[in-house]
């Protein structure tokens, strides 16, 4: 996750806006920013600030080094899908090293409204999108299939699965897409279709993170690398 709110399990994908709102109002105070670096490409060094709220996890900039070093083959002109966008940091540093588009799904208004301005700051409105929804009605509107998605949710809310599952039912993949999954490391592997291909997983203290080729034949188990 570029960053994540810690929502319930039974609210997370089905809860309505009013209630989102109300949980933002409630929530304790937080310092009154924090600073998102974008760390390669067209941007490289950009400083981008951002509220941060209870729950916010950033993908650190170790991790998403080591994920764009693995998408370096498949990031230029790609369409993109930020599927729990938080902060936006994933759907961002994919548009600085050469992505054509990027869809940034959030169901917060706050995050949405920060990714947006964030946006219009570098320039890039007319590569990108945002949409204030949960993330399982985007995906059952969405209709244009994508290259690379990133799925990076809530920890512990049990998400990660279904969110694959109906990202495969919604042919919304193109053939060998690269899906990106962070996780809880304590959750152990997702369970994921039958034709996505494991193709690189590393650890990060508690977090857990995998890169899956997609709308692929199923390698033989043990496959995937780790560096």
């Amino acid at each position: 996750m570029s960053g994540r709110r810690q929502l319930s399990a039974r609210s997370a994908y089905p809860i309505t806006l009013a209630q989102s709102d109300e949980m933002a109002r409630t929530r304790k105070s937080a310092p009154a920013t924090s600073s998102l670096r974008i760390i390669g490409g067209q941007w490289r060094g950009r400083k981008l600030a951002f509220k941060p709220a209870t729950g916010l996890r950033p993908t650190t900039d170790r991790v998403r080094e080591t994920l764009f070093n693995w998408l370096a083959p498949s990031i230029h002109q790609a369409r993109c899908l930020d599927l729990f966008a938080g902060s936006g940091a994933l759907g961002i540093e994919a548009l600085s090293r050469g992505a054509g588009w990027c869809d940034f799904v959030d169901l917060a208004g706050q995050a949405v409204s920060q990714i947006h301005d964030h946006l219009r700051t570098l320039d890039a409105l007319d590569r990108a999108r945002c949409h204030r929804l949960a993330a399982a009605d985007f995906v059952t509107r969405a209709h244009q299939p994508y290259s690379i998605v990133f799925v990076d949710p809530p920890f512990g809310e049990q998400l990660v699965e279904p969110a694959c599952a109906q990202l495969a039912a919604r042919e919304l993949l193109q053939p060998d897409a690269m899906v990106y999954v962070e996780s809880a490391a304590r959750e152990g592997p997702p369970r994921v279709p039958a034709n996505w291909e494991l193709l690189r997983e590393k650890f990060a203290g508690e977090v857990a993170y995998r890169l899956y080729r997609a709308n692929c034949l199923p390698s033989p188990a043990g496959t995937a690398t780790t560096g």
